[in-house]
């Protein structure tokens, strides 16, 4: 708890850049009336498929959090 209290003491707020986005969105209607695309997800049926990905995948972001992985590489033949 306090290396989060710490954490949340160190946070700097700074004005905002003049011109800078307030919203980040993309606009996929171009390639929709050009090529006939369409998303095979809404953004809610991915967030959903995203976080059982982790619950389900656990083995793979534990690592990282505890420290083992280093960085190294996995999966490749030496």
């Amino acid at each position: 708890m306090a290396a989060a209290i710490r954490d949340v003491n160190s946070v700097t707020y700074v004005e905002d850049r003049p011109g800078h986005d307030f919203r980040y969105a993309i606009d996929c209607s171009k390639i929709q009336r050009e090529l006939g695309w369409r998303p095979r997800e809404t953004f809610e049926s991915g967030l959903r498929k995203t976080v059982r990905w982790y619950l389900d995948n656990s083995d793979w972001w534990e690592a990282i959090r505890s420290g083992a992985y280093q960085g190294q590489r996995l999966g490749v033949a030496v």
